[in-house]
């Protein structure tokens, strides 16, 4: 059933049609829900999708402003996620929320009607609250035209088209446009989740990195007056006092690993890796000395041994050595925290014409052969008592695999469950061309 704009109503609902006979338009209109049929099918982005379809709107009737909303998990907001218009300036753009509450806009959320509303201003006038069109009509705004996007019976949004004209929309028009809707419903409702997930991340690894840096200041800061204490710099202590002051350290350490991990992944997941080349770095000084330096508290710790062979540092090879410290630091802290008390860890390296190989070899629990595909995914822990008993996030293994892969290089494990374990990283030399430059 359809209510009629009057004086004193000047909205207009349409009872929705579904299925609608395209045979009601003209060759003109049909083609274009054809061209726009195969468009949306071939692409996941929303701007591309609405960007196309403002365009092909354009020969085919008054279409001045273009916007979609999308309905928010509570039910009652609308966030703007779309708009295009064909003037300036725009008052009421992307990111626009409002309160549909008991508003015509809320009956057409929740009923799936069509709305039409030919005379803007007569509708501020009976509607003083309602910000948004306040603004619309400050953008010269005089009619308006909006149908619900409807997927599997859920009524998800709106797309609203605009005019800077009165009386500018009929129910033909209205049929078209949910002709258009039913064409694109599903594929932007996909590219909206898909920006929801792309923002959610955003949000994510912006508060991992803030917090991340915020927390390792003062850890460090723990950690240096802990070993202050521990040295007997500030005064001997008595056994018990200094039995505690030692697990104070060995917590510190476990929070700076912590923190070191999520600012890599941060900083990977980001894309704020910067791939800085050096043609001639040196293996042993600017990537595996390093890495030995930062990982040396943790090693002496569990009074591990480390040995480097060969221990010659003439070795050049073409990498971003910053970012190849991060993988040896990851692997030997790992070494020293699932390496037995006293053990040994060894770095063995060497160099080809196709490529440097760097193994970090450990006596510890290893892994049993079953757990191998759990090993470089992200937030993934294997699953065995021994490794378990040791406080992990799954992280740090992710971030060696993602600067392996950044060289164009690869890494494998091999184990022997209850003995050992061994992490082999190879890269090409030189490196592939498209990352070199």
């Amino acid at each position: 059933m359809t209510t009629s704009a009057t004086a004193e109503n000047p909205v207009e609902f349409l009872t929705p049609d579904s299925g609608i006979d395209l045979g009601i338009f003209p060759l003109k209109k049909r083609a274009v829900l054809t061209r726009i049929a195969r468009k949306v099918g071939a692409t996941q982005s929303l701007d591309e999708v609405m960007d196309f379809l403002f365009e092909a709107s354009q020969p085919l009737g008054a279409c001045d402003r273009m916007s979609l909303a999308f309905l928010e998990e509570d039910g009652y907001h609308l966030v703007s996620r779309y708009v295009r218009t064909n003037y300036s300036p725009l008052l009421l753009g992307k990111g626009y929320a409002g309160d549909i509450g008991r508003s015509t806009l809320g009956r057409v959320i929740q009923s799936g009607v069509p709305r039409i509303i030919n005379d803007l201003q007569e509708y501020a006038e009976q509607n003083p609250g309602s910000q948004a069109t306040r603004l619309l009509l400050k953008e010269g705004i005089r009619s308006s035209m909006t149908c619900p996007l409807s997927v599997d019976g859920r009524h998800v949004g709106v797309l609203f088209r605009n005019s800077r004209h009165p009386n500018a929309y009929s129910k033909m028009q209205m049929l078209f446009h949910q002709a258009v809707v039913e064409r694109i419903s599903e594929v932007v409702e996909k590219a909206y989740h898909i920006e929801q997930l792309t923002d959610a991340k955003r949000a994510y690894l912006e508060t991992l990195g803030f917090v991340s840096h915020e927390l390792r200041n003062p850890v460090a800061s723990i950690l240096v007056n802990a070993g202050l204490l521990a040295d007997g710099l500030l005064g001997e202590m008595p056994p018990q006092q200094a039995q505690e002051v030692q697990r104070i350290i060995a917590k510190c350490n476990y929070l700076m690993d912590l923190i070191r991990e999520h600012l890599d992944l941060a900083r990977i997941e980001d894309g704020q890796l910067s791939f800085n080349v050096n043609p001639q770095a040196s293996l042993v000084l600017d990537v595996i000395d390093p890495a030995i330096e930062v990982a040396r508290s943790v090693l002496e710790m569990k009074q591990m041994s480390i040995e480097v062979i060969p221990p010659k540092d003439e070795a050049r090879i073409e990498c971003d050595p910053e970012l190849l410290k991060i993988v040896l630091v990851n692997l030997l802290s790992n070494a020293a925290k699932y390496g037995r008390q006293g053990g040994k860890v060894r770095i063995r390296w060497q160099t080809s014409d196709t490529g440097v190989t760097v193994a970090v070899f450990n006596e510890g629990v290893g892994f049993p052969e079953s757990e191998r595909p759990r090993l470089f995914r992200k937030f993934s822990r294997l699953q065995t008592p021994e490794l378990l008993s040791e406080k992990g996030t799954g992280i740090g293994l992710y971030n060696v695999w993602r600067v392996v892969q950044c060289h164009g290089g690869q890494i494998k494990a091999e184990s022997q469950a209850g003995q050992w374990a061994e992490f082999t990283l190879t890269i090409p030399q030189p490196l592939p061309t498209s990352l070199a430059e």
